[in-house]
């Protein structure tokens, strides 16, 4: 449901009021039925609670740490589906394997529980795999770009790692286009006219 973005004794700016404020209190706002909040808003002491989008952060989250990877990690979600004496075959019971790529917990990777309840060892090496992903593709430019320093010097082995590791990051940051004819994917443009 919803999580905290700011946290107790942060200081934020309150854009409404255009002032520096420090979070006092996290007020979750329930609702019957739901075992989380399904809003949380922050008492920063001045008279009102305030919404997220109301408040800035001290300093502003840097996207080129969050473009890089940086911010993928691997959590746990709590399985609602089956209780941990149920799923005992699980590698850990009562939970299921989130990749987060986000600074605030959302956004990511996730797999539907029965597929989960199939094959766990599965999900799990992928979820890590995954999380793992920015920085392996992160070794894989580092090769290549010290093997382009000097390839005469390179060992025949490494030319040929740095070769393929070329090939993989090709696959991963060239955009393909849709077929011009015969495909069964229309570009974005032609949809919208």
């Amino acid at each position: 449901m919803a999580k905290a973005i700011f946290q107790t004794n942060q200081r934020v700016w309150v854009e409404s009021v255009g002032a520096w404020a420090v979070i006092e209190k996290l007020v979750p706002v329930w609702a019957r039925g739901f075992d989380e909040p399904v809003r949380v808003t922050y008492d920063v002491g001045l008279g009102r609670d305030f919404q997220a989008h109301e408040l800035k952060p001290e300093q502003e989250p840097d996207d080129t740490l969050a473009e890089d990877g940086a911010n993928w990690r691997l959590l746990r979600a709590r399985n609602k589906w089956q209780t941990p004496e149920n799923c005992r075959h699980h590698p850990y019971p009562g939970s299921y394997p989130v990749v987060v790529t986000d600074a605030n917990d959302w956004g990511g990777w996730r797999t539907p529980g029965a597929e989960y309840d199939r094959d766990p060892h599965k999900i799990e090496f992928q979820a890590r795999l995954i999380a793992a992903a920015p920085r392996l593709m992160a070794l894989a430019e580092r090769l290549s770009a010290s093997v382009d320093e000097a390839p005469d010097d390179a060992p025949p082995e490494l030319l040929m790692l740095a070769r393929e590791a070329r090939s993989v990051l090709k696959s991963v940051t060239d955009v393909l286009s849709a077929p011009a004819d015969g495909g069964t994917a229309a570009p974005r443009e032609s949809r919208a006219a």
